[in-house]
């Protein structure tokens, strides 16, 4: 009898030591990493500007096709934020240049080369005045105030020419960006 009582006390501590175990599971858990840099310039870059993703949509081989394999899809705008900006004096890099860079097409060796299956076109990028953005040139100077500050841009596909094939496809085309306060 009195081995039945030892045996029936260990057996309920047991149980009890499993419950507290099981009232101390993870009930959800994670990770948080804050990353970023500290840059030597008059303006911060606003996160969502540091790895954009910009769709130029599913584009129309047709569109493409168009004036002699010149056709140019609708321009896709995206900008380069940048904020908390602090001219201390005017004239004195309160004026920045960007410079794309990545492969560049073989069809116009100022612009962004396709990358995938789609072949016949290339990325045309442009300023918010028009102007052609040019591959590891930098961009004509834009002037920034004091607060937060927009550098607006354009994309688009665009035909490779008479000796371009179009080829539908997906693509996915990197360029990196350098900022250049004057």
């Amino acid at each position: 009898m009195k081995l039945n009582n030892i045996a029936m006390a260990t057996v309920m501590a047991m149980g009890l030591g499993l419950a507290s175990f099981a009232n101390a599971a993870d009930q959800g858990s994670g990770k948080i990493t804050f990353t970023g840099s500290i840059i030597d310039a008059p303006c911060s870059i606003a996160p969502g500007s540091l790895d954009q993703t910009i769709s130029l949509g599913a584009v129309s081989n047709v569109a493409l096709a168009a004036n002699g394999n010149t056709g140019v899809s609708t321009p896709e705008p995206f900008s380069i934020e940048l904020k908390d900006c602090v001219i201390a004096t005017t004239g004195t890099k309160d004026k920045v240049t960007v410079t794309f860079t990545g492969a560049a097409s073989s069809y116009d060796a100022d612009s962004l080369g396709m990358i995938g299956t789609a072949q016949g076109a290339y990325i045309l990028m442009s300023q918010a005045d028009g102007a052609k953005v040019k591959l590891n040139t930098p961009t004509a100077a834009q002037t920034v105030v004091n607060g937060n500050n927009s550098l607006s841009f354009t994309a688009a596909l665009k035909g490779g020419g008479a000796g371009a094939t179009i080829v539908p496809g997906a693509f996915q085309v990197p360029t990196n960006f350098v900022l250049d306060y004057q």
